[in-house]
This record gives C-alpha cells, sequence and structure tokens, in this order.
C-alpha cells in the first residue's frame, strides 16, 4: 500500500494536548496515524493527495476487518527488508 505503515496510538481523552504531541512525534514518519477510540489522521502534501490517503487507508481496513479470521500469508522478515529497501520506507 502506498501508505506505508500505519502507527496505532493508544487512547487520549478528546480534546487533551497529548494528542497533538503524540501526532507531532510521528510527523514525517507515518503518513497515516490511527487514534484509538477516534480514527484516522491522514497527511499529504495536498488535499487531493490526503483524500486518496484516506480512501486507502479506509479500503485496507476493510480488506483487515473482512479477513481478520482468516489465517495471513505473513511476509517473512527478509522479504519487508527488501520491500523497505527498495521502495524507501521508514518500518519500525
Amino acid at each position: 500500500m502506498q501508505l506505508g505503515q500505519v502507527r496505532l496510538l493508544p487512547y487520549f481523552m478528546p480534546g487533551s494536548p497529548e494528542i497533538g504531541s503524540a501526532i507531532k512525534g510521528l510527523a514525517g514518519k507515518h503518513s497515516a496515524i490511527m487514534l484509538a477510540n477516534h480514527g484516522p489522521v491522514v497527511s499529504a502534501k495536498t488535499l487531493e493527495a490526503a483524500v486518496y490517503a484516506s480512501e486507502e487507508l479506509e479500503a485496507a481496513s476493510k480488506l483487515a476487518y473482512l479477513t481478520r479470521a482468516l489465517e495471513p500469508n505473513v511476509l517473512t522478515s527478509e522479504q519487508v527488508n527488501n520491500l523497505v529497501i527498495k521502495y524507501n520506507v521508514e518500518w519500525d
């Protein structure tokens, strides 16, 4: 997926300054972040790109939800590393 790795942040009380600090700490590292119990935060260079990224995140989330009971075909660490190197993405 073009978004790269999506980080899940823990729950914060709505309006809490910690939400902003947590998101700011990930700036430039992730195109999308999921806030537990709140929803997604997506960033991009243009509004149009952000809309496309939001749609991609929604589609990927739907696939994850629909296939959660199936046994996934997981990539090996080596396969993940090859993708990280080839596409120059940050991956934890």
